[in-house]
């Protein structure tokens, strides 16, 4: 860091790093942690479910294509 970026940052002080440290009202309020989680376990599961049953895959994806084959027509 140069010293004229020192000079020009005398303004905030050392415990502060310029707001970064501020949540702003579009921050959410400890939820996004449990529905990361849900999501995690869904994935997770999903994951297991392809590897240990994967006729469950083929079949889902067989509905898939037929509901959308039916909203074509």
């Amino acid at each position: 860091m140069t010293q004229r970026v020192r000079d020009k940052e005398s303004e905030t002080t050392l415990g502060t790093s310029a707001g970064i440290d501020v949540p702003g009202p579009d921050v959410p309020s400890g939820r996004g942690g449990l529905l990361e989680l849900l999501g995690l376990t869904l994935g997770a599961g999903a994951g297991v479910l392809f590897v240990v049953r994967p006729e469950f895959y083929e079949a889902g994806v067989h509905i898939f294509a037929t509901r959308v084959a039916s909203l074509v027509h």
